[in-house]
């Protein structure tokens, strides 16, 4: 197929990158002039403007959007909407909350522009592995990108899927993010409780790569934890400052809402507030795993 992918930061340009691989023709565009040339060198057809990408494709037009959530989403389809018509389709691949989605759907829907919404994760390590993909939106136009879910995933016929109506892949992305607050809560207490055991003097790292394989716990997120202990044991130099990118909120706001008790993932949201003002192992060494999986910035300790 033939698309734009509209921002090249470190998702969208390393998904644009396996959409080529892929065989699809990608053309993009970002406001910064060194993304657009530094895609140039990975396949990626570059555009100086967003009119200039979106005109070069052919009807109907597909434009995948990897910007930052809330109001960039809501700048750039407006730029978007005049050069679009009824037919073409537009994917948000961000962390948008569902229930802008729905709105935007509606909005868009209205003049015959279908819009997707499409949760995706994997980090810096999708280029390589796959993303998983939860998607929302019209079933008729998941049918007709199956070709770009297909190539985007791990495998053609795993780890993608249509999840349900417009709003639908968002949530359930925002679920999977509050999930993962959970996991990575209970792995940094438990590995911080261990190194606090100071006379058994655990090596951690090796520990870490014992439960790897065949233990309960194994997971990939266990294995990004092993990968951070094994540079990194001591935490040195990381400041004890857990970020939230908005996920875990909502997640907890909708579980108030719908009634659900949900304290692991409330009590995880929790703890990175509380990060920002004690010093902590657990802390560090959470900020180090979200820069294994998703090359998050980790904030230097004065």
């Amino acid at each position: 197929m033939e698309l734009a992918m509209i921002g090249l930061g470190r998702m969208g340009a390393n998904m644009a990158e396996r959409l080529v691989r892929g065989g699809h023709t990608v053309r993009g565009y970002d406001p910064g002039e060194a993304a657009r040339q530094q895609a140039e060198t990975r396949g990626i057809v570059p555009h100086a403007s967003l009119q200039n990408a979106v005109s070069a494709l052919p009807s109907p037009r597909v434009v995948w959007l990897m910007v930052p959530a809330g109001q960039v989403v809501d700048d750039t389809l407006a730029q978007l909407r005049p050069l679009l018509a009824a037919g073409d389709i537009v994917i948000d691949g961000g962390n948008s909350n569902y229930k802008d989605s729905q709105r935007r759907a509606q909005a868009l829907g209205d003049a015959g522009i279908r819009y997707v919404d499409c949760g995706t994760s994997g980090g810096v390590w999708g280029l390589a592995e796959g993303y998983s993909l939860m998607i929302g939106g019209d079933a008729d136009a998941v049918k007709t990108l199956t070709p770009v879910f297909a190539t985007l995933a791990p495998t053609p016929s795993t780890g993608w899927g249509h999840v349900g109506p417009s709003g639908a892949g968002h949530f359930a992305k925002m679920i999977h993010n509050g999930i993962e607050y959970g996991m990575m809560q209970a792995f940094a207490e438990g590995f911080a409780i261990l190194k606090k055991k100071e006379a058994m003097d655990f090596d951690l790292g090796a520990l870490a790569e014992i439960w790897r394989h065949g233990s309960v716990v194994r997971s990939w997120l266990l294995d990004l934890t092993a990968n951070a202990l094994q540079k990194n044991p001591d935490m040195a130099g990381i400041a004890p400052f857990v970020s939230d990118s908005g996920e875990g909120r909502w997640t907890v706001a909708e579980a108030i809402d719908l009634d659900v008790s949900a304290p692991v993932i409330t009590m995880s949201l929790l703890e990175r507030l509380r990060s920002r003002e004690h010093d902590s192992y657990a802390d560090k060494l959470l900020s180090a795993m979200r820069n294994e999986f998703g090359g998050h910035a980790v904030k230097k300790q004065d």
